[in-house]
């Protein structure tokens, strides 16, 4: 018989402890945080999967090696604008947006 350990705590419970509910000020600030890291994180794997280095992506889309980098390190905010330009011209691809309530 497998031993429960009621110390563990679920990653929603945990932000909810550390960041507040859902809505209020602090949460939302994560939140929005947690959705411009994903962002970074995805361009960069699309990036390495198509074989280009920062210096390349910024070259196809205008833009520079440091922007690039900002980005894919969450260390800027990006315009859609700016957005749409590298996946059209960096990666060939097409922005679909999705929005939940």
């Amino acid at each position: 018989m497998k031993k429960i350990n009621k110390n563990l705590t679920s990653f929603s419970d945990h932000l909810d402890k550390q960041y507040g509910k859902r809505g209020t000020a602090a949460r939302e600030k994560y939140e929005e945080g947690f959705e411009a890291f994903k962002l970074g994180v995805m361009l960069q794997e699309l990036r390495k999967e198509q074989g280009m280095t920062q210096e390349q992506l910024a070259e196809k889309c205008g833009t520079t090696k440091t922007y690039i980098s900002r980005i894919e390190n969450d260390a800027s905010d990006i315009r859609l604008s700016t957005l749409m330009r590298i996946i059209r011209e960096g990666f060939g691809g097409h922005l679909i947006l999705s929005v939940s309530a």
